[in-house]
């Protein structure tokens, strides 16, 4: 099984995000599995999930990310989220990254970003925040990019 076909990733990612935003990732209406396979395949958004390394590596990115970063699954899952930025971005993307785990969550950040390809590409009205479980343990971060 895939990260992004388990149930508690999916828990985690929905969960918290509506205890910190105060809104639904996903359709309401949706049962969890139908949430699963939509969050995945059929976001109109990009959904991406780092964990808590010292260089922190992607954990999920969903379809819509995959095409927009030019990875497959694997190579994305494989990738230190870092390196989805050029190297004079990154330390603008370190100083954000902080304020998300100071705050919880930050919304309407913009930058530019890199795919496996070399293309630069904007990303604005983006939204960050802190994956904490139903412990209260952080166990990464994650960005909607519309």
């Amino acid at each position: 099984m895939y990260l992004y076909e388990s149930d508690d990733f999916f828990d985690l990612l929905t969960g918290s995000y509506r205890h910190i935003t105060g809104k639904d990732l996903v359709p309401p209406e949706l049962t969890r599995q139908e949430g699963i396979r939509w969050l995945y395949e059929d976001a109109p958004f990009g959904l991406l999930a780092h964990d808590t390394a010292p260089d922190p590596v992607f954990v999920y990115g969903n379809r819509n990310a995959q095409r927009r970063f030019e990875y497959s699954w694997g190579e994305l899952t494989a990738l230190p989220s870092r390196l989805s930025a050029e190297a004079p971005e990154r330390a603008a993307r370190q100083s954000f990254l902080r304020q998300v785990a100071e705050k919880g969550y930050v919304d309407n950040y913009e930058g530019i970003r890199i795919s496996k390809s070399g293309k630069r590409f904007p990303i604005a009205n983006v939204t960050v925040w802190q994956l904490i479980d139903a412990d209260g343990v952080i166990r990464g971060q994650a960005a909607r990019l519309p």
